[in-house]
């Protein structure tokens, strides 16, 4: 779930965030590079880097890469991560406030950041900064928990219930698998801007986690992190007490999701 308004969160968990939150897989990255081909020549843009898991890919090709991040702490942990590569630099601020030269870069990308900007905002101002030519790569992971042990899902379910949604003063809602449609709906939102060759593609994988890792990872959760503290640690704690109840470990099935478009 997303709550708008609480960025600032991510900032507070910046090393949890870093070591627990995925990188993404290489079948990705060559899908954008078949796209378009990097060097020394080119310029590109990050959006929202957070702990840096999708920036050393693009780092290597040798382009100059500029990360934008609104996070202090974040910015600071990829300044020491890349400081051996004099190709990166980064801004801590918005993406929406901050000045870029347009027709200026051969790619804009984001990796699980790009919901966090207004989407008439974010779009037109990738499309003013690209290249004619230039390239749009906006991705994402979509974990869905534990389909391969229901009764542990049932009852984290009904843990959310009790504290997520009575917190948010929600109704309860039952997560559902990222699918092959919504990744094409996504992918057309490019078009309403201007962008063309539109493409999209999908990946998957597995995570397990023990239970203490499990409670972790939910930490670098903007909503789970804006939940008043007392509130959200016996939340986590009864978590971690079903996942033990069920063997240990939980799973998370990921789908990531790649659109790219091109300006023309």
């Amino acid at each position: 779930m997303i709550v708008k308004g609480l960025e600032w969160t991510f900032d507070t968990v910046a090393s949890a965030y870093e070591k627990f939150r995925p990188g993404y897989p290489d079948e990705l990255y060559q899908t954008i590079f078949d796209h378009i081909t990097l060097d020394e020549s080119c310029h590109a843009v990050e959006i929202g880097i957070g702990g840096g898991q999708a920036t050393l890919p693009f780092l290597k090709t040798g382009c100059n890469l500029t990360a934008v991040e609104y996070g202090e702490r974040f910015s600071e942990l990829c300044r020491e991560k890349f400081k051996g590569y004099d190709n990166f630099s980064i801004v801590t601020n918005k993406f929406e406030d901050v000045n870029f030269i347009d027709d200026t870069y051969d790619l804009v990308y984001s990796a699980s950041a790009f919901h966090w900007v207004p989407e008439s905002v974010g779009y037109a101002k990738v499309f003013s900064m690209l290249k004619s030519g230039g390239v749009f790569a906006r991705f994402a992971n979509h974990p869905y928990r534990a389909k391969d042990d229901l009764p542990l899902s049932e009852e984290i379910d009904r843990i959310y219930h009790e504290y997520y949604d009575k917190f948010y003063n929600k109704k309860q809602k039952v997560p559902t698998e990222y699918n092959e449609e919504q990744a094409i709906q996504r992918a057309k939102i490019a078009e309403n801007y201007g962008f063309v060759d539109i493409k999209y593609a999908l990946f998957y994988r597995t995570r397990t986690f023990s239970a203490n890792e499990y409670s972790t990872l939910l930490g670098t959760y903007s909503d789970h992190i804006a939940i008043e503290k007392t509130i959200r640690k016996e939340f986590f704690s009864k978590i971690e007490d079903a996942i033990n109840r069920h063997g240990g470990s939980i799973t998370l099935y990921d789908t990531i999701d790649l659109q790219l478009a091109r300006k023309p």
